[in-house]
This record gives structure tokens, sequence and C-alpha cells, in this order.
């Protein structure tokens, strides 16, 4: 459909505004799979070796033979799949704008394809199977089959970051770059957090200024990260607003490796061929790639 609004009215300011978007910050923590591109075939499979048993004691009798282990080697398939979003342009449209068109449209299919390839990510990170619901102040319930065992009553604070690190550990995440786990979560999940005289006596004497540029920081190991990008909808794209009343932010916690990001073709802009004897043109965003759980 031809491009509607106040384009094409008679005179406009000469400044144009943009809408602004949300914050975006899931595909910079996904791993990016080095070497694969086209004409690589439309998959790739991540081998993954499994533990071996752990003995109580693995002395040996003189006589006796050094018992043999088997260990599993298995493999996870990421298929690329195609993504993208177009804009239509019309010859009367630009000829009568007093913009450039294909330059804001383009801008604007900038913003959406980071969203779009934002909200995918997201999507990896929050189809972990771990699910962990404050449910008190100093209480939570927890679930490893990927669905959320209660709805949440309570928001996120020390205590249930405290929780989620040990979580993570105990269970072997390594730390990304060995020293930290990432948190990102909805601005209502981290104001549970900032609101935490636990975080306030902490911050006040090794980082001052968190309470006044509202930044959590780091805490129990976790350096967490502040979001917009989501709905009000539980299910919906993004993080979204959960909880008893809908008043609770959703946020994810993850350590080293936990997205990998493949790509065959890098998302870029492309402009369409001319149509109907050059009266109307596409711009669209357009790639091949994936990004699923690692593991």
């Amino acid at each position: 459909m031809p491009n509607t609004g106040a384009l094409k009215t008679a005179y406009l300011a000469e400044q144009l505004f943009y809408a602004a978007i949300a914050e975006t910050c899931f595909v910079e923590h996904c791993s990016t799979e080095s070497g694969f591109g086209k004409h690589r075939g439309e998959s790739v499979t991540l081998p993954r070796i499994s533990n071996m048993t752990e003995v109580t004691d693995a002395s040996l009798l003189e006589t006796e033979r050094i018992p043999e282990k088997a260990h599993t080697v298995t493999g996870k398939v990421i298929t690329v799949k195609e993504f993208g979003e177009a804009v239509p342009l019309t010859e009367f449209s630009k000829d009568l704008s007093q913009f450039n068109l294909q330059n804001t449209v383009q801008k604007k299919l900038k913003q959406s394809m980071q969203l779009a390839l934002d909200t995918r990510a997201c999507a990896a990170f929050k189809s972990t199977l771990y699910k962990y619901v404050p449910t008190g102040v100093a209480s939570a319930s927890t679930a490893t089959n990927g669905t959320a065992p209660t709805q949440a009553l309570a928001n996120m604070n020390v205590f249930h970051a405290a929780a989620i690190r040990d979580l993570l550990f105990d269970t072997y995440k390594a730390p990304m770059d060995g020293d930290s786990y990432a948190g990102i979560f909805r601005s209502k999940g981290l104001r549970g957090i900032k609101d935490d005289q636990d975080w306030e006596f902490w911050k006040q004497y090794s980082d001052p200024q968190a309470k006044y540029n509202s930044e959590v920081g780091k805490i129990e190991q976790i350096r967490f990260i502040e979001t917009n990008h989501g709905s009000s909808t539980v299910g919906s794209f993004g993080l979204n607003i959960v909880g008893a009343s809908s008043v609770l932010g959703e946020g994810v916690v993850f350590g080293d490796d936990a997205v990998r990001l493949v790509e065959a073709l890098s998302p870029t802009l492309r402009v369409g061929a001319p149509q109907d004897f050059e009266r109307s043109q596409s711009v669209a965003w357009y790639g091949k790639q994936n990004c699923p759980l690692a593991a």
C-alpha cells in the first residue's frame, strides 16, 4: 500500500521527528558461530561431549585393570531461516514529499530490523527449561520443564539474585568470560532490586553513583542490564510485564555460550527493482540466520 500520513501535505516543519524505539540488547549476548556463511549448507551441527560419571574412589589394586568409561557425543542442529520486512514507496509520494522518503524509510527499517532480531534472540533466551518465580521476599518456586510453575507474587531483590546465581553455579553454568553472569530484565523487575535496602547499602560504598544513574550494575556475580523492549501481555514479544496484577518485570539470567547465532547472510537493507513503470518501489531488510539455545 502507498505511504500514508502527513508527508504529502502542503507544508511541514523543516525538522523531521522520528518515533523512539525500545532498547535492544539480546543479540549482542549471542555467541556467533564463526566460519559459517554462504555455500555452507542450510544448517550447522554443534557437537557436544557429555560428562563422564564421577566415581567415589579412583584408586586401583596392584593387579586390577584400569576401568574404562564410555562418553557420549551428541549434536545440536541449527537450521538457517530467512527473515525480512519491506516498506513500499510510490513515485507520487516521493515527488510530493518535502523530505527524502527513501532515507527516512531506510532509517526506520534499520530500527525495525533491530527490534525483530532482538525479539528473536530474546525468545531463544526465554526458551530455557529452568524457570525461577519469586513468590515472596525470600521464597521462590522453580521448574525444569520450561513452564513457570506459578504466577509471580513478588518482585526481584538481592535474595532472588543470589538464589539464581547459586542455581547457575551449582548446575555448572560457566560465567561469561569466566567472570560474571548476565541478567537482562524489564524495568519493573530491576526496580525491586533498586528498592532493596541490601542493594542500597552495598552500592553506597562500592558504587555511589548507581542510585543516581538508576543502574543496578553488578551484584551477586550477575551484571544486570535494563531493557524496555517487550509488552504488557504475557507470552508476547520481548520481555513482558508479569505476575499478580501485572506489576512485575520478566527477565533472563545466563552464562557463557547460552545462545548461538548462526548467519548465512547478515541482515542488510535492499532496494527493490522499480515496478509499474517506475511508479512504485520497495525497500526491505533481509537476512538468513537463526539463534536458538546452544544446548
